[in-house]
């Protein structure tokens, strides 16, 4: 008989295999259950039995964060997400500085340089207003250099922020000897810990961090809400004025959300260390299948501690764009370290911080493991994954030729690109032209020689 808060089977409309858990996870049973009750629940600021009501389920989430966390629930404050959370602790602690007994010239912040790039959006708009952002490079394993972070200290920065486990790579952070450098120079030190709930062993205390920023829907809640969690007895200014949150955090709280997030704290805290032995078993099952093809692959910060579900790879400087396409097409959810922009499928800056050239930025891979995946699904993945990664590569793609009027790029600008030519030498000019932008796609209006 299938548990109570286990998973529901897959449907028509759930991926084959989801192995995108570190963009977002599906909610557990508990989650859905809690944000369905408090639809109808009233204001928690009103005074009348329903507010009363909502006031107490406010409560009762609050508790179940801050036990699965290892706080006190008046250390938690509830935001729309971390990003909110990262803004609200960057702003704040420049806020800081400047009132009462924390005032001072302090007006530099430091962030590593692999950090989200909407918190390095931030930064750089922050540049521009008066303060100083420095960023901490990483080793070749994407780890922050401590060295590096202790030079760049002095009585002037305000803010140390790295994060606690990069999204990409997987690679944990030395959180608790960054607080140490942080506090001996009088500064503060925030971590966005989206990515550690149920990927990690959880501890605020453990980390010596003064900030941590969540989001409710990377943990198995809803979309929308998260908290910025804060260590006991630290003053924090109102960055959004407002009587909701203690004063630290205005705007009506997002019940549902939150009824939901605390219900996915309670529901990760009763799994344990077993599913995380598990879940990284899973992970390992997968890199093993794929090396013992591959041996070629090369695994992204794998000589470091990693999450338990995090794989981040690469095949040489096969380009991911072509390799994801064809996993979405069988069914298989993943990642890449590059983002999609309106210029081209752009290096990931995380993967040029470790030292990759562009062309292996362009080429990593994410795959990303949740505690509803199984290893049936890891094996039948491991086949796709290979299947995907030998059918992208230039031998396997068909020759082709442009429709006509279809823009034809020089075949000069190939090598650029990283193609070999000489594998490709008994195409036309036209059809080595279809191989553009490092990406070893077809034009979307090519089709097979003859047809």
């Amino acid at each position: 008989m299938r548990a109570p808060d286990a998973f529901p089977d897959s449907d028509e409309h759930t991926p084959l295999i989801d192995r995108d858990a570190n963009a977002t996870t599906r909610p557990c049973p508990p989650a859905v259950a809690a944000v369905m009750a408090a639809l109808s629940l009233g204001n928690p600021s009103s005074s009348h039995p329903r507010g009363q009501q909502a006031r107490r389920a406010l409560a009762q989430a609050r508790q179940q964060v801050a036990h699965a966390l290892g706080v006190q629930p008046t250390q938690v404050a509830f935001t729309s997400g971390a990003t909110e959370s990262n803004h609200l602790a960057l702003l704040g602690a420049l806020r800081r500085q400047q009132q009462g007994s924390h005032a001072g010239p302090r007006r530099r912040i430091l962030l590593s340089a692999v950090e989200h790039a909407g918190f390095l959006a931030l930064a750089r708009r922050m540049q521009g207003q008066g303060v100083r952002v420095e960023l901490l490079p990483v080793t070749p394993e994407g780890v922050v250099d401590l060295a590096a972070a202790e030079r760049a200290m002095g009585e002037d920065v305000a803010l140390i922020s790295v994060m606690a486990a990069n999204n990409e790579t997987g690679a944990l952070m030395p959180l608790a000897e960054l607080a140490a450098l942080a506090h001996a120079h009088g500064a503060l030190l925030h971590s966005d810990a989206t990515q550690l709930p149920g990927k990690h062993r959880l501890s605020f205390p453990d980390s010596r961090a003064d900030l941590w920023s969540l989001s409710a829907h990377k943990l198995h809640g809803p979309k929308g809400v998260g908290a910025l969690v804060m260590k006991a007895g630290l003053d924090w200014p109102a960055v959004l004025p407002g009587r909701q949150e203690r004063g630290r955090r205005g705007g009506t709280e997002n019940l549902p959300g939150i009824a939901g997030f605390g219900a996915a704290c309670e529901w990760l805290s009763r799994q344990g260390d077993a599913s995380l032995e598990a879940l990284q078993s899973l992970r390992d099952r997968l890199e093993q299948q794929l090396l013992a093809q591959r041996p070629d692959m090369h695994i992204v910060s794998r000589g470091t501690a990693r999450l338990a579900n995090t794989s981040c790879v690469r095949f040489g400087t096969l380009p991911a764009e072509a390799v994801l396409r064809r996993l979405a097409e069988a069914g298989v959810c993943a990642s890449s370290g590059a983002a999609c922009q309106s210029g081209g499928f752009q290096p990931s800056h995380v993967q040029l911080a470790l030292g990759a050239t562009p062309e292996e930025a362009r080429a990593s891979l994410r795959f990303s493991l949740s505690r509803d995946n199984t290893a049936d699904e890891i094996d039948r993945a491991a086949a796709l994954i290979l299947r995907a990664v030998q059918d992208s590569e230039p031998a396997a793609l068909p020759p082709a030729t442009p429709e006509p009027g279809a823009p034809v790029e020089p075949v000069d600008s190939l090598p650029a690109l990283g193609l070999d030519l000489d594998r490709l030498s008994g195409a036309t000019t036209q059809q080595q032209a279809a191989f553009l932008d490092g990406g070893l796609k077809l034009h979307a209006a090519l089709s097979h020689q003859g047809q």
